[in-house]
């Protein structure tokens, strides 16, 4: 899986007792040559990872990248699992791995909780017809008898009605106007982007050096703040200079106080 990713990714992985390879991503996607050296070394199964507005980073897989990924998982018989769900937050489409690879070596995973309500949990999936049967008998075992029948009906009239993209245009020009501020004002504080998104609501921070996001999202709490430090999403435990932050969640000034007064040593 990526390196860093997101962090729930790891403890369902570790719950089913499989042993996870970090994979270090770049402002271009994974580092293939990584990527190729794991590959040839390792042999693993399965590779899971964003190729679109990446978690937590917010990067873009490029298309030579796309290339180079599909070729080497193709020579090796490698599955991928593209989890897709910030889809429709990007404001210019980009590759898929999915459409590039024709589903031969690719699952496709995307969902409307981000984009219609947290309470939507519903999604859906795009793999081979040889996979199809298998990933329903699992989806129905976990989820005590599939999908709530309401629930895509509510999805259904929605897209169906037309609602859905002015929804989104709407979504995206309020997600931009929130990151052009807290780009704006974490840069005040010595914090900068990684990258700068091209959609979604993910921001990776690059602290000040000789800070470590650990113990400042522990002080955070003082304030009754919770911060995503970079170790969270990391496999290697190599981003203690890194910190996510979610510009739906940044508008509040008290944050950036008490960030303030952490950074400078005021408390």
């Amino acid at each position: 899986m990526d390196d860093p990713c997101y962090f729930n990714f790891q403890a369902l992985l570790r719950a089913h007792e499989i042993r996870i390879i970090g994979v270090p991503y770049t402002a271009t996607g994974p580092d293939i040559e990584a990527f190729e050296r794991i590959v040839l070394h390792e042999k693993p199964h399965l590779y899971l990872t964003n190729s679109v507005l990446h978690n937590p980073t917010g990067a873009m897989v490029s298309p030579q990248t796309a290339f180079r990924l599909l070729n080497t998982a193709s020579a090796a018989g490698l599955l991928i699992v593209e989890d897709d769900i910030f889809a429709d937050f990007e404001t210019i489409p980009s590759p898929r791995l999915a459409v590039m690879d024709g589903l031969d070596h690719v699952i496709r995973v995307g969902s409307f909780s981000k984009t219609l309500s947290a309470s939507v949990r519903c999604g859906y999936i795009s793999a081979r017809k040889d996979l199809i049967d298998g990933l329903i008998d699992l989806q129905v075992a976990t989820s005590f008898g599939g999908p709530s029948p309401v629930i895509t009906e509510v999805i259904s009239d929605v897209l169906e009605g037309g609602s859905y993209r002015k929804h989104m245009l709407e979504i995206q020009r309020h997600l931009e106007k929130s990151r052009k501020i807290v780009i704006h004002k974490l840069e005040m504080l010595g914090i900068c982007p990684w990258v700068v998104p091209k959609g979604g609501f993910y921001l990776w921070g690059r602290l000040p050096d000789g800070q470590d996001s650990t113990q400042i999202a522990l002080r955070s709490l003082d304030d009754k703040i919770i911060h995503a430090p970079g170790n969270v999403f990391s496999v290697s435990q190599s981003a203690s200079s890194f910190m996510r932050f979610n510009v739906t969640q940044c508008m509040d000034e008290k944050i950036f106080h008490s960030l303030e007064n952490i950074l400078t040593g005021r408390r």
